[in-house]
């Protein structure tokens, strides 16, 4: 907990920071050490969360979190302050590092997260449900829920935490309040940070409910007719008269929408 920054304030360029509520060494009982374990009886930050989080997905180092990058002199625009990557020790291996990213990722494309799942980009992230006290005892129906998501789950460029306190209407799950507003986010940063699509992710288990994508076939040079039959998840729409199949759009290998439409290319 200690190495992982949990008690203790980060450092992060903003004032009135809080350091969170942790056990004491000597109240941590065999009760204390398994609760502790998924988050109850103790306080965190958020920016803790965020911070401990990109520490186990970045190859293993805690850092320090800041706002503000530089301070540039009004009249020259020179910089006078300039914030840089402060690493303030190792937590865990790089292979450990590895390994959470890999399960976090099974997490969006097989658990509870998959409501932040983005088709042909890789994401990984971990609900939460964390019921509220009241007068030292556990509010019923009443709970702040929340999601932690990153891109690209095999080499992190974004981090974002989602926690809403009490959502009305709705099932109270991290999995269903928070990740839909994450992935919102998280879609919306793709171009901003230029992350590229990358189609050897895990393949997401729809639920019959949800709208769900399929791969597209590798139909390239194929003829009209055996093609139609490889691509009959989809809405065929077609771009010159010839018999053999010149390009799709989406690409082999892409995931499109069941049912949607997929422009095929012909000889002319």
């Amino acid at each position: 907990m200690n190495k992982f920054g949990f008690g203790t304030k980060t450092g992060i360029d903003l004032n009135g920071e809080g350091s969170g509520i942790l056990f004491t060494l000597n109240q941590m009982g065999p009760v204390e050490t398994a609760t502790t374990a998924f988050g109850q009886g103790i306080s965190v930050t958020p920016i803790q969360q965020i911070n401990a989080v990109s520490a186990a997905i970045n190859g293993g180092n805690l850092l320090t979190p800041y706002i503000v990058k530089t301070v540039n002199e009004p009249s020259s625009n020179n910089p006078i302050l300039k914030n840089k990557k402060k690493i303030v020790r190792r937590v865990i291996s790089k292979e450990t590092s590895n390994l959470v990213r890999y399960t976090l990722e099974s997490v969006v494309a097989n658990g509870t997260g998959h409501n932040a799942y983005i088709e042909n980009y890789r994401v990984g992230g971990k609900t939460g449900t964390a019921q509220k006290v009241e007068d030292g005892k556990y509010m019923a129906g009443n709970y702040i829920v929340s999601f932690i998501g990153f891109m690209p789950a095999n080499d992190p460029k974004i981090i974002i935490y989602v926690a809403i306190n009490n959502p009305k209407g709705v099932t109270q799950y991290g999995g269903t309040v928070a990740a839909p507003v994450a992935k919102n986010v998280l879609k919306a940063s793709i171009k901003p940070l230029n992350i590229k699509e990358d189609l050897d992710g895990m393949e997401k288990e729809y639920e019959w409910y949800e709208e769900s994508y399929v791969k597209v076939p590798d139909v390239i040079g194929m003829n009209k007719k055996d093609a139609i039959k490889m691509l009959s998840d989809f809405n065929i729409e077609y771009s010159g008269y010839g018999d053999t199949i010149l390009e799709t759009s989406p690409k082999k290998g892409h995931y499109a929408k069941k049912g949607g439409i997929i422009r095929v290319m012909l000889t002319q």
